[in-house]
């Protein structure tokens, strides 16, 4: 399939960046629409790449938009909402799905790529987030046909620079007294490197293979999220006991850091982590990539902060 230039919605989001990238050494051009230009300067230093202020939720703009692109890929998701009935999320996952895949078809766009999550799952899901992002997920599955061929991935949580765990956890542990109260210490995860997740994009990208798959992506080792607050503060040279908060401190956390207006932590968050975030069908491997460990990666951006502090603290005492 002939693919020559690409529309990201989410482009100036983390995968987003990461994607741009990638997808640039592939000779290939790429569209990201924006709210506010200005908050996704960050990608006017790649080659290629086409900075447009629009309302994505307009479903005549995203045809515009669309008109002379061979493929669209979707990369839309939020952690949470600013209110807490699920119309949030409903909006960002479903309804801006729905009006992706119709401008597509008005557009004769023929290639689509989607970003789900690993536990979304439409009926099933225990929040918000996995009902939503499963119901997108059904209507992209339901898209594909000879004129529009999909591909949906499914990725566990994804780490890498600037990623919103390892850093989040990192900077949590950094402001707690001592004693860090960890909600649903015991919640599975198999963290997948956004290198790798941006690779199973490329490669899907004109490989009519993939077309109608759905792949989830995996990291090659799961540990619980313990392990990897754990991990953090190892990293991050931080003296902190990670003390597994019982279910009941938990909900308690979720309620309360919830009221918060940048909600570090919400109901739909607890309810997400009763899920386990791990697959025991890899689609990494089958797409040829080889899985890249945590340990590969994380102490580069991690563990670099600790040793510039630490290098910091030794200019002082030596006056320099």
């Amino acid at each position: 399939m002939r693919i020559e230039r690409v529309c990201i919605l989410g482009g100036s989001g983390f995968v987003g960046r990461h994607l741009a990238n990638r997808l640039q050494p592939e000779g290939i051009r790429i569209r990201v629409p924006t709210q506010r230009r200005e908050r996704a300067r960050h990608l006017l230093i790649v080659p290629g790449v086409e900075l447009i202020e629009a309302d994505i939720h307009d479903t005549q703009r995203l045809t515009e938009l669309f008109q002379d692109v061979d493929a669209v890929i979707n990369l839309v998701g939020i952690l949470n909402e600013s209110g807490s009935d699920g119309s949030g999320f409903r909006r960002a996952h479903v309804e801006l799905t729905e009006k992706a895949l119709a401008a597509c078809r008005q557009a004769g766009v023929k290639r689509y790529l989607h970003m789900s999550a690993l536990g979304a799952d439409a009926h099933r899901g225990p929040s918000f987030y996995q009902k939503t992002k499963g119901e997108a997920e059904e209507l992209a599955r339901a898209a594909h046909s000879d004129d529009l061929a999909v591909t949906i991935f499914r990725p566990s949580v994804i780490f890498g620079h600037e990623d919103s765990f390892f850093n989040r956890f990192a900077g949590l542990l950094k402001v707690a007294p001592g004693i860090f109260p960890l909600p649903t210490p015991w919640a599975r995860f198999a963290p997948v490197y956004v290198g790798d997740v941006c690779e199973a994009f490329v490669l899907s990208l004109r490989d009519r293979d993939t077309f109608g798959q759905t792949y989830d992506l995996c990291g090659p080792k799961e540990y619980n999220l313990k392990e990897l607050v754990d991990y953090t503060a190892r990293l991050a040279g931080l003296k902190r006991i990670v003390w597994p908060a019982p279910d009941w401190l938990s909900r308690l956390q979720a309620k309360l850091l919830g009221l918060w207006p940048t909600k570090p932590y919400s109901r739909d968050n607890y309810l997400s982590a009763t899920v386990d975030n791990v697959s025991s069908d890899n689609g990494l491997p089958k797409l040829g990539i080889h899985p890249t460990a945590v340990e590969a990666v994380v102490p580069a951006y991690i563990g670099a902060r600790h040793i510039r502090g630490l290098y910091n603290q030794f200019r002082k005492t030596a006056r320099r």
